[in-house]
């Protein structure tokens, strides 16, 4: 498991660096290891490998169409809810590669599978340093029905907190402000995925969705995006995209 982590630190660290060649040959390993085990985590491990290959402009079809099979051969022999989500991200990869008609079989399977009433709210962090944006937050997560939140105005406090939810395995949702006074949130989203690859996180900045920095942090992982000014109508739709993932 060190060495699988240790995979993942110098991976996402290419990554960064945009030594693409190299992150893909690790993503690639890494997905190979977990396709017995692991088919999601293999899945997303593809996903990422893909990226590598976008950003080089080279055709990823192939990686994606892995993930997809993937996904849906999860879907195929689990029984819970889980698998509703395997369906839905076998049809977003089917439709990413031009395969409609098998995008669409997926999607209908998905729909076959009948919701389920979440039965718990999952804590959520916010790493937030305006107070006005952060009392504005858990006003309408109140209103979403979340009662544990947690504010930090730091990125290495929220981090620090976030490590220590995972550690008990509450799975939180981050919402991430781009701007914070200590370490900018593309660090604080990198840092995060790489302690927990299928973390929810959701950036929430001034910038434009365009920009290098957000579609850099966007681009590694993140579950959703939300431009100031926000509604609650926008908060809520990012937080059903992260509730959906999980």
């Amino acid at each position: 498991m060190a060495e699988k982590n240790q995979e993942y630190d110098l991976a996402f660290t290419h990554l960064r660096n945009n030594q693409n060649i190299s992150a893909y040959n690790l993503f690639t390993n890494l997905a190979e290891s977990y396709k017995k085990s692991d088919e999601p985590k293999s899945a997303l491990l593809y996903l990422l490998a893909a990226e590598c290959k976008s950003r080089q402009n080279k055709d990823n079809n192939e990686e994606i169409l892995i993930a997809a099979n993937l996904y849906q051969n999860f879907a195929k022999k689990d029984k819970s809810y889980s698998s509703k989500s395997a369906y839905l991200c076998a049809s977003k990869c089917f439709l990413k590669t031009g395969k409609y008609s098998e995008a669409k079989k997926a999607f209908n399977k998905s729909k076959e599978i009948s919701s389920v009433q979440i039965s718990f709210m999952r804590p959520v962090i916010i790493i937030e340093d305006s107070k006005a944006i952060t009392m504005k937050l858990e006003k309408y997560l109140e209103k979403l029905g979340y009662s544990t939140f947690y504010s930090f105005e730091k990125g290495k406090d929220g981090i620090k907190k976030c490590k220590e939810l995972i550690s008990e395995s509450q799975n939180p949702i981050i919402l991430l402000d781009m701007g914070l006074p200590d370490i900018g949130g593309d660090v604080v989203a990198s840092t995060l995925l790489e302690e927990k690859l299928d973390l929810q996180i959701i950036v929430i900045t001034a910038d434009e969705k365009t920009s290098k920095r957000v579609n850099k942090t966007i681009s590694s992982g993140v579950a959703s995006f939300i431009q100031k000014p926000f509604t609650i109508e926008e908060v809520k739709k990012a937080i059903d995209i992260a509730e959906s993932e999980y």
